[in-house]
């Protein structure tokens, strides 16, 4: 392990989703920190109805914000406006939070905390896809474990919302989810410090295309 990987103690989930999609992209971007351009548009449309929804949550004035939406947003934010989760307790929103497994720190920033009852339920909006494999993805990993570990409960609901085709989907922690969790965190870390970050897929059409070797 190069003392560059070393280095890097908090990992994110969409570092690890990178790592186990290709070890050299990783390398590229966390490692040497090479960046690439962005679709800018569809980040600034994530990044609207994000700050929207937080601000929302906390009680804030947002009269204004909600005018100068365009039509798309409109739709999308009258959708996650009216779902069930926004009349829950609210916890957090825009909220970072992380846990140690090793001699590394597993963490990101969550889109919303809220409370019914004895359930937590982890807001994820997506306007892009839903995770495929959600009920293993790195972020519904992350997330689940860390509000467990930090609140102390067990009684934890994961909800993806997606906003493109007004769906949901809802992973439910369990003491043998955990146990899967762990060890698929433990694997990937173990691969991530012994890994020499080599080997090109041939099948690969990334943004790093161009630098890679």
């Amino acid at each position: 392990m190069s003392e560059k990987s070393k280095a890097i103690r908090l990992l994110s989930p969409n570092m690890l989703k990178t790592f186990e999609q290709c070890p050299k992209k990783f390398n590229f971007k966390y490692n040497k920190g090479i960046s690439m351009p962005v679709n800018d548009e569809i980040f600034e449309f994530g990044k609207n109805i994000h700050a929207l929804a937080s601000y929302y949550l906390r009680k804030e004035y947002i009269s204004k914000m909600e005018t100068a939406l365009n039509t798309k947003e409109k739709e999308v934010w009258e959708y996650l406006k009216s779902c069930i989760y926004f009349g829950y307790e609210v916890i957090a929103t825009e909220y970072n939070l992380s846990f140690r497994i090793k001699d590394r720190y597993i963490g990101g920033r969550l889109d919303a905390l809220v409370k019914n009852n004895d359930t937590y339920y982890i807001l994820d909006y997506k306007t892009g896809a839903t995770p495929k494999d959600a009920k293993f993805d790195f972020q519904t990993i992350t997330y689940i474990l860390a509000v467990h570990y930090f609140y102390r409960t067990d009684n934890i609901v994961f909800v993806y919302l997606n906003l493109k085709n007004r769906e949901e989907t809802k992973i439910e922690y369990s003491d043998e989810l955990k146990k899967e969790y762990l060890k698929k965190l433990e694997d990937t870390l173990n691969k991530i410090d012994n890994s020499e970050f080599s080997g090109k897929k041939n099948e690969c059409n990334c943004e790093y295309l161009k630098i890679c070797y």
